[in-house]
């Protein structure tokens, strides 16, 4: 996976064997809930270990289920979304099986809420057992072919996360406003992927991303959070933050903080 400023990490059989450089060396997320001031090779391995031992990321002992983590973040979006009727399924990637159709809320959130970018899954056959090996594309990471998973189950109105902007314009080419489109894992993209993700998705997440933020201040409807925002895209997008915010009890972010992300790329 890309975790943590996006470093390579691999994990084997439940043990973290690579921890390659980060491309960013401050979260302001990392540093709220785990007190890491600086993302390097060793705040990055023990994190991944922390995660492994408390919920089982990646192994046979892998926790499903999970309130939410974040206040605002994608997964909190989805569980309200399905939970509240507004989607019928959510399909998202998840470590040990591979691009999945969930319509479980508490499911959405314990496989997306606390995990990074996912690259390319070891299939874990316990965890695959879990979701369910219909709903599975197994060991594929392929969001364009998930979303004609879920609809062979007969859901149709989707929450799709991806990261890339080729997939996004995909997606609503083929099934305009029956997929509602979440941009995750944002850091680093270049500024033509950053542009193909405002126009084709409803949700998009700041991260660490310099173009998105730059496109925001003119494309977002709506903004969520400041410290690593997220941004409404769409009319859809826009309702589904104002119910959110709703929930929460707050008021739409205007600006972002002074504490974000370091250096924004």
């Amino acid at each position: 996976m890309e975790a943590m400023g996006r470093a390579r990490v691999v994990i084997e059989d439940g043990r973290v064997v690579e921890v390659g450089e980060p491309l960013i060396d401050y979260c302001p997320l990392f540093k709220k809930y785990r007190g890491i001031d600086k993302l390097d090779e060793k705040s990055i391995r023990e994190n991944i270990e922390f995660r492994i031992r408390d919920f089982g990321m990646c192994t046979s002992s892998r926790s499903m289920f999970m309130d939410d983590f974040l206040s605002f973040g994608v997964s909190e979006l989805l569980c309200l979304a399905v939970g509240e009727g507004f989607l019928d399924a959510a399909v998202i990637a998840s470590d040990g099986a591979g691009t999945c159709v969930i319509d479980d809320p508490r499911m959405i959130q314990g496989l997306g809420g606390r995990i990074s970018g996912i690259v390319s899954v070891e299939v874990v056959p316990e965890v695959v057992d879990k979701i369910g090996a219909e709903r599975t594309l197994a060991g594929e990471i392929d969001q364009v072919r998930g979303v004609d998973l879920a609809h062979s189950l007969g859901f149709k109105r989707l929450g799709v996360t991806l990261t890339d902007g080729d997939d996004a314009a995909e997606l609503r080419r083929r099934h305009g406003d029956d997929v509602m489109l979440f941009a995750v894992h944002t850091t680093g993209v270049d500024e033509d992927c950053a542009l193909k993700l405002f126009q084709n998705c409803d949700i998009v997440t700041g991260c660490a991303s310099l173009h998105i933020r730059n496109l925001a201040k003119d494309m977002a409807l709506l903004q969520g959070g400041d410290k690593v925002p997220v941004y409404a895209s769409s009319e859809a997008g826009k309702e589904l933050m104002d119910m959110k915010l709703r929930q929460l009890g707050k008021k739409p972010s205007i600006k972002d903080s002074e504490d974000v992300p370091r250096p924004l790329i």
